[in-house]
């Protein structure tokens, strides 16, 4: 648990850090951003969780960071951490192979990511708690669903979606082995 409230805070103080530093130089730290298709736009990838393109901006993502990244947390601070990164690396690359062509910034993919994990995780893993948590996950942020509907321009959409399936396809990967025993057949001729 200690690591899941270290890499929580840690990375929301290292989001508001950068904003501030950013905010007092107009920006310029953005151009780090996921440039889709572009060799210098890689960098993003790691880098753009940590993005903002304002106050409000970093603001709008709290919240939720703290929230689904804290239910993340609770199965473990290692799995927080793998699952984190995993939603940064593989749904980074989605916007960098096949994103608009605009410097994509900001948590909101690794939000959409958790959100993702958390609700597919209760299918995959079918345990009561997972259910439930998956149950509230959607009452509480199942409007988030709408987000990765192009909408307005500086909107990065495509963060969105890479970002939720890579949420869904961790919590495939990383489900609990189950084994199930099928009932025996029995040839009663």
């Amino acid at each position: 648990m200690k690591l899941s409230v270290i890499w929580i805070i840690g990375s929301l103080a290292v989001m508001w850090v950068v904003e501030i530093i950013n905010g007092f130089i107009g920006h310029r730290l953005s151009v780090w951003g996921i440039l889709p298709r572009a060799t210098p736009g890689l960098i993003g990838i790691p880098l753009s969780p940590f993005l903002h393109s304002s106050f409000n901006h970093v603001l709008s993502n709290t919240i939720p960071f703290l929230v689904l990244g804290g239910l993340v947390g609770l199965r473990g601070g290692q799995k927080l951490v793998g699952i984190s990164l995993f939603i940064i690396v593989v749904g980074g690359a989605g916007v960098w192979l096949l994103g608009r062509p605009a410097i994509h910034v900001g948590a909101s993919g690794l939000v959409f990511g958790y959100f993702g994990y958390l609700v597919a995780n209760g299918w995959f893993d079918r345990r009561p708690i997972s259910i439930l948590a998956a149950i509230a996950v959607i009452v509480v942020y199942g409007s988030l669903v709408f987000g990765v509907i192009p909408t307005t321009g500086f909107v990065s959409w495509e963060a969105h979606l890479f970002g939720l399936l890579a949420g869904v396809l961790s919590a495939r990967l990383t489900r609990r082995g189950r084994t199930t025993t099928a009932p025996l057949a029995t040839n009663h001729d």
